[in-house]
């Protein structure tokens, strides 16, 4: 566990309702790819250094700026890339994430987990549940996996933020922006992404929720 008190606790319903073999492989911490390759496709996980993780389903804000983002990807798309959500990609024969969205080159979109040297980009949106891993620890390990460009959206921020990252030659994560405005991203191609869209929608679903 890493501490956070909204993921151990999810962690232990998963464990409460589990089956018996579920049950058993959440006490595990050395379990492969092969290993979780027969869970149902419905069942929310990502497989962390041989240990499997259950998550909540996403809020439906958090599901809305992910289609934002894949819509965006797909406008100037070139041939040869598709772009896909919630997409499990295997880094490693122990970890298995689970990009909000990414582009994978068609020759390896075929199969699932897909490999993660098939993946050109990775968009990560932070949730409640998973922010301490998405902020830190999914830099760390894409950068090893060497995703060459990934972008991590703040929708907990005082406003929603895009963070923007390509992968240097010595293999580190380089911050090439961070902005809460609309920008154009040029490369690989041009897609142009609106932040402060992101944040008028939100703060228009807190204010529904609260006059409900």
């Amino acid at each position: 566990m890493n501490g956070d008190p909204f993921e151990e606790e999810t962690m232990t319903a998963a464990l409460t309702f589990a089956t018996p073999d579920l049950a058993d492989l959440l006490k595990r911490r050395d379990l492969t790819v092969d290993d979780v390759a027969h869970l149902p496709e419905d069942l929310h996980y990502e497989l962390i250094d041989g240990r499997l993780v259950l998550s909540p389903s996403a809020m439906p804000l958090h599901n809305w700026i992910g289609q934002r983002v894949a819509t965006a990807c797909e406008v100037n798309q070139p041939p040869g890339v598709i772009i896909s959500t919630d997409q499990s990609v295997m880094l490693d024969s122990h970890n298995e994430r689970r990009p909000d969205v990414v582009a994978i080159f068609d020759e390896g979109a075929g199969v699932s987990p897909v490999l993660v040297t098939d993946v050109l980009f990775a968009f990560e949106i932070i949730s409640p549940s998973s922010k301490s891993v998405d902020r830190k620890d999914k830099r760390k390990v894409y950068a090893t996996a060497r995703i060459s460009r990934y972008w991590v959206i703040d929708p907990l921020a005082e406003r929603v933020s895009l963070t923007g990252f390509v992968l240097g030659p010595d293999g580190q994560y380089r911050q090439t922006v961070h902005t809460d405005e609309p920008l154009t991203i040029e490369e690989p191609w041009k897609i142009t992404l609106d932040p402060s869209a992101w944040t008028d929608r939100r703060d228009r679903l807190e204010r529904a929720r609260r006059d409900r």
